[in-house]
């Protein structure tokens, strides 16, 4: 089940607070704590809150603090993405929304709203969102005085566009001609011919019509009389420049009078007129040119028993008749009476059971990168780990440590002369605090004595003394592993300068592997764009035999398991299914069979094609009754030849995030970094080698 729904637009004034106010109603009725999000809003002035914010926190009592309700303001974005830091964008609204689905059952999130010219930077921050939150969207758009076919023409657009990336669970088409609901639904189901909830509500007249409240904000009025009525609905306006009693000809119910502050006749006509059973009511009275009726005239209004708004402002009559046609009606907290009746039109022109089944059962299936970073970051926070980084000169390294301290992520030891490490700092200016890590030489350290004796006691048998024993324990690589050893670091992580085998070799000698498991393997996290793929063994193995690449699997598959991967196995090979034959094919298949018996609950597939592993159409083609095809989730490669051309063409074709590789088997984690890697590949590395070792 879904946790959340975005409502999202292509379009400003499409009346996505008509489908807010209905969907929360909906929602509250279903699930007991329902939060709602905005992850970006207008820019508001002198600490005014959000209207969309405030109208829904305060007319459903949500418990919700204001400023955990958002992450950004419209120009924080615009200038984060200026910066060409939109990354920090998404992992900050994602942080915010992940906050909001730990404190409640369902998230309600509210897209922008379109009020600015950029709109297709909007559109795809909308698209992006809702990718990386995992929820499906409900499209609102907007159908004001359009002919069906462009509504028609635009919706599909919108649909198509979304339907990318996210799943579509509903399209509303907004603001329609009542006359025509049942031929535009007819012609949009017609026309998107999926399973879609498709809904159309016409133009509401109440909801389409400014209060006056509103329109002395946007004329920035002063309310001289009728407070306790700024909530009334303007439906039409018209200038008293005329006599009196011509003037009154022209009035409509609800009318908003628009005349001079010195034309008492006007004035006083309008509000008779609208305690009159003879004329019509009006909504209000704007005086313009700054003019205030005179004392007489202001007693006598004061006298009368039921008073229409009256607001003054400064600008003339024609300029104030010209502002008051661009103002677009919005819903805000304290107009219950809009409020109610967009719920009632919702819940009258919306299959409302029908919208919620399809959230209860919905699944998503999209885990982006952007998802996959912060989950571990949030699973590394909940159990600190001590990590110790042996190239403590590296540039990489360093940047990264800062990025680490900084988010509070784990607790660092860097190895090599504090001095130099500290020049290092300096050269490079590295925002690195050293005083919130530690810098271990490793034979100026208070335990390199203890650390050479012990591995004395452990490689004595191997013909190494004391002397020898030393030499080891000066080396950067053999020191952090000792720590591990000994307890006093939880996890390495060393490459960046150093061979795979320099890295792994003191491992191999002391860490050992965990009972049971006979070789070290690794993987790689494959970030593509829609979801993360595991692929092994990519680093270490050359050639495993079939024992060897059944061992791989199931290793692989359990560290899918523990970084919340479904792990769905595929045996790659050059053939799908029973249909190949050769030595390779072979040893892929007796593999696969070793998993089943070993390991029956995972779900694997092999031989299979890579195409036929990824690709749903292909892999049910091929293997038309196969768990795993067309949605493998770990990828085990016959070879070490294979599968380390693969991963790096995959990452440089598709611009994919490789994470690792993280190593397989080991009894303490001990992760090695490609020599070509970034100060984002070992962030990203020291991270994962932290939440291994959670597990020790």
């Amino acid at each position: 089940m879904s946790k959340g729904i975005y409502v999202a637009t292509m379009e400003p004034n499409s009346g996505k607070s008509v489908v807010v106010l209905g969907l929360m109603r909906m929602l509250l009725g279903k699930t007991a704590k329902v939060g709602y999000f905005r992850p970006i809003i207008e820019d508001t002035k002198n600490g005014e809150l959000d209207n969309h914010i405030n109208t829904v926190l305060s007319h459903f009592e949500l418990d919700i603090n204001y400023k955990k309700t958002f992450a950004f303001t419209r120009s924080e974005v615009l200038d984060l993405y200026n910066q060409g830091k939109s990354g920090k964008v998404i992992d900050e609204i994602i942080k915010k929304y992940k906050y909001l689905e730990d404190r409640f059952d369902f998230i309600l999130v509210e897209g922008t709203d379109f009020s600015n010219e950029n709109t297709n930077l909007e559109l795809d921050i909308n698209i992006l969102i809702s990718k990386n939150l995992g929820l499906p969207v409900i499209i609102v758009a907007n159908g004001y005085k359009k002919p069906l076919d462009i509504i028609v023409d635009n919706t599909q657009l919108a649909y198509n566009t979304f339907n990318e990336e996210v799943k579509v669970l509903s399209i509303i088409v907004n603001k329609n001609n009542p006359d025509d609901l049942k031929t535009l639904k007819a012609l949009l189901i017609g026309r998107i011919q999926e399973n879609t909830n498709i809904a159309v509500i016409p133009t509401i007249k109440s909801l389409s019509s400014p209060t006056i409240k509103e329109i002395s904000k946007a004329l920035n009025g002063t309310i001289l009389f009728g407070e306790d009525m700024i909530n009334n609905e303007s439906e039409h306006f018209g200038v008293g420049a005329m006599q009196l009693r011509n003037y009154l000809t022209h009035l409509k119910e609800n009318t908003l009078v628009i005349t001079p502050g010195d034309r008492a006749d006007i004035i006083l006509g309008a509000l008779q007129a609208n305690i009159s059973k003879n004329y019509p009511k009006i909504s209000g009275i704007i005086l313009t040119g700054g003019l205030i009726p005179e004392k007489p005239i202001l007693k006598l209004i004061e006298g009368l028993s039921s008073i229409s708004p009256i607001i003054s402002v400064k600008e003339g009559t024609f300029g104030v008749a010209n502002a008051i046609g661009k103002i677009k009606s919005k819903i805000y907290a304290e107009n219950t009476e809009k409020i109610e009746t967009s719920i009632a039109s919702f819940e009258k022109f919306v299959d409302t059971d029908k919208l919620s089944n399809d959230l209860i059962t919905f699944e998503s299936e999209g885990f982006t990168p952007r998802m996959f970073q912060y989950n571990l970051l949030q699973k590394a926070l909940k159990d600190k780990k001590h990590i110790v980084l042996p190239e403590g000169y590296d540039e990489r390294i360093l940047r990264a440590s800062a990025r680490l301290i900084d988010a509070h992520v784990v607790d660092l030891t860097l190895i090599g002369d504090e001095d130099k490490i500290l020049e290092r700092i300096n050269k490079f200016d590295i925002p690195l605090d050293t005083s919130k890590i530690s810098i271990v030489s490793p034979q100026k350290s208070e335990h390199f004595d203890d650390y050479v004796n012990t591995f004395y006691e452990l490689r004595k048998h191997k013909n190494v003394n004391l002397d020898m024993a030393k030499d080891m324990m000066s080396d950067v690589s053999y020191f952090a592993t000792m720590m591990i050893y000994k307890g006093h670091a939880d996890g390495m992580v060393s490459g960046a300068i150093h061979t795979t085998a320099h890295t792994l070799r003191p491992a191999l000698q002391f860490i050992k592997t965990k009972p049971g498991v006979k070789i070290v393997s690794s993987v790689f996290f494959m970030c593509l764009d829609d979801r993360i793929s595991i692929f092994g063994d990519c680093a270490i193995n050359p050639n495993p035999n079939a024992e060897e690449l059944a061992e791989i699997a199931i290793s692989s598959a359990k560290t899918a398991q523990d970084f919340g991967i479904d792990p769905k196995v595929a045996m790659l090979s050059y053939s799908s299914g029973a249909s190949g034959k050769g030595e390779d094919v072979d040893r892929v298949r007796e593999a696969t069979e070793i998993v089943k018996k070993k390991a029956p609950h995972i779900k694997i597939e092999g031989p299979i094609q890579y195409d036929a592993a990824v690709d749903m159409r292909i892999g049910k083609s091929k293997l038309p009754n196969s768990k795993v095809a067309g949605q493998a989730s770990v990828l085990i490669f016959p070879d070490l030849n294979t599968g380390n051309n693969t991963y790096k063409a995959v990452q440089r074709e598709t611009g994919a995030l490789a994470i690792g590789p993280m190593l397989q088997g080991l009894n303490k984690p001990v992760n090695d970094l490609s020599r070509g890697c970034t100060t984002d590949d070992i962030y990203s590395t020291v991270i994962i080698t932290a939440i291994q070792a959670q597990e020790f």
